[in-house]
């Protein structure tokens, strides 16, 4: 993959925003801080949100997500791209639309289903239409283990989940076979839900098992954001797919292991940039 020519490269999300500023656009634009490269939104969604619940999704009209990633495309370019909250079919009809506009981009899809409070954020009947539409333009796709067998038994009708609930790491590095197979370049099975909690890549030929801790003291409200929006900074700044996965692993478990336990009633959000001060 060729290197970034522009100092600092430009990276866009087209995801939703959560309020509660743990989640979506804004653990992306934090997550791009981090990683050094200038982050750009396209909202796919404004959510009501807090670190307990998802109050109410309003998604925005198709032609004004289209008309977000034209004008920053057009003025500013765009390096790379991580898609996150899609929500249903029209949205993801347009954000197929839009991914035309900037090229060749890297494309990072984290395949957002359910919120980490338990809502519902894309809807049972547009999963086919992702793995239709999107999943085949990624270049690295990040499901977590539930995300990924949806995506397997949307993209085989004939596959109910249940037949994909097989556990243990074979099991996780047969489901990123599986989600490969659906036409992305990458997969990265995130390891929050499995045991041991590793990272699974594959992108064809590379299966690389990717190491990390689990931290249960812990806050993980934005931690599939984090990952995802780190893997498309990492790529826009030139990394091999793999070696922006390993980066993403490191840092969305710092971002757990750093998270914000003490904010809200409910899952803390992460803290990827460091804001908790050290006790004195």
């Amino acid at each position: 993959m060729a290197h970034a020519t522009r100092n600092p490269p430009a990276v866009l999300s087209i995801a939703g925003s959560d309020s509660g500023g743990g989640a979506g656009i804004q653990a992306d634009l934090k997550a791009f801080a981090r990683a050094g490269v200038h982050g750009m939104t396209a909202i796919t969604a404004v959510t009501a949100q807090s670190t307990v619940g998802v109050d109410a999704v309003f998604p925005l009209p198709p032609e004004l997500i289209v008309a977000q990633v034209r004008a920053v495309a057009d003025d500013i370019g765009v390096e790379a791209v991580k898609i996150g909250m899609l929500g249903d079919e029209p949205t993801i009809l347009a954000v197929e639309e839009a991914l035309a506009l900037v090229g060749d981009a890297p494309a990072v899809l984290d395949p957002v289903m359910v919120a980490e409070s338990g809502a519902v954020l894309l809807a049972p009947d547009a999963r086919r239409a992702l793995v239709d539409r999107i999943v085949p333009r990624a270049t690295v796709v990040t499901p977590n283990v539930p995300e990924a067998r949806e995506l397997v038994a949307a993209g085989r009708a004939q596959t109910a989940p249940q037949a994909l609930e097989a556990e243990g790491p074979a099991a996780i590095e047969d489901l990123a076979r599986a989600v490969h197979a659906l036409g992305p370049q990458a997969v990265v099975v995130t390891g929050g839900h499995a045991d041991p909690p590793d990272d699974v890549f594959f992108d064809g030929e590379r299966l690389e098992r990717l190491p990390g801790e689990r931290h249960p003291e812990g806050a993980a409200h934005g931690s599939g954001c984090t990952h995802s929006s780190t893997l498309a900074a990492r790529l826009a700044l030139g990394d091999d797919p793999l070696d922006a996965a390993r980066e993403a692993r490191r840092v969305a478990g710092e971002a757990v292991r750093d998270g914000l336990r003490a904010l809200g009633a409910g899952a803390g959000p992460v803290d990827v940039i460091g804001l908790r001060r050290p006790a004195s």
